[in-house]
């Protein structure tokens, strides 16, 4: 029988005949949403972008308890097609598995800043540790905690109530994944990864992201690393422009396909 949970993810799809395959993956405390500004530069690829579990649109998903089963939703969405997958944050933790689970549907992997929390130095107060560490028992201001250490105490509480009350109704999601990831063992295996990635990181990001992205380039068999100039954590978002240069230039890594025109 079909997953009721899968059925009830959010998906937005714009077919473009022809077009390389893209799928975009949200990081953890957001939604395909964000991508939009990314989205309007790539028009002529045929692209995928989904609320994860637990998120936005698929909150009636439910939560998922470990990185396998994203990697899963993952690949239900594609459903066996070629495609370039771009991730962002967590998302790129999913990409990348999904790339050494089947190799043969995720074609190449854009990462941008994976997360690699099982590492032994990866800070322990990261948005993610604290969020784990100090609000266990309260999805809610797990939530609240990781915003603010994300976008700073002063645009959490300018946000409307109810944006905050969505975000934090988010929680349960976000300590699932956050404690999947540092739950031995490690949801990844570079090294079982085979196709084209570029790992990519901001400038001006925090130092464990940037080294994260150089682990990630390194760490693969056909590894690339590429910088954004004075970009953080959030490229997609300030540097667009840049952000979706990328994924073109992830596109044109695949074997046998052409670069693709601006």
């Amino acid at each position: 029988m079909p997953d009721p949970g899968r059925a009830a993810l959010a998906v937005r799809h714009a077919p473009v005949a022809g077009a390389p395959r893209v799928a975009l993956v949200h990081g953890s405390m957001d939604r395909g949403q964000s991508f939009r500004k990314v989205e309007r530069r790539l028009v002529d690829l045929d692209l995928t972008v989904y609320d994860r579990r637990g998120y936005g649109a698929s909150s009636a998903a439910g939560t998922a308890t470990s990185i396998a089963e994203h990697v899963e939703d993952l690949l239900v969405v594609l459903d066996g097609r070629p495609t370039v997958v771009v991730g962002h944050s967590l998302g790129a933790v999913v990409a990348l598995a999904a790339a050494a689970s089947r190799p043969g549907t995720v074609v190449a992997v854009m990462a941008y800043e994976a997360p690699l929390p099982w590492e032994p130095w990866w800070p322990r107060d990261s948005a993610g540790g604290r969020a784990v560490g100090a609000h266990l028992d309260d999805p809610p201001a797990a939530a609240e905690a990781f915003m603010r250490t994300m976008v700073g105490d002063r645009s959490w509480e300018r946000l409307p109530a109810s944006t905050r009350a969505a975000r934090r109704a988010e929680g349960r999601a976000l300590l699932a994944e956050m404690t999947a990831i540092r739950r031995p063992p490690a949801p990844l295996d570079l090294r079982r990864v085979a196709v084209p990635v570029l790992s990519a990181r901001g400038a001006a990001s925090a130092p464990h992201h940037r080294r994260a992205a150089e682990v990630v380039a390194t760490g693969v068999a056909h590894g690339e690393l590429a910088e954004i100039a004075g970009a953080d954590h959030g490229a997609h978002l300030t540097h667009p422009d840049e952000f979706a240069a990328l994924v073109r230039r992830t596109v044109a890594a695949v074997p046998g396909r052409r670069r693709s025109s601006p």
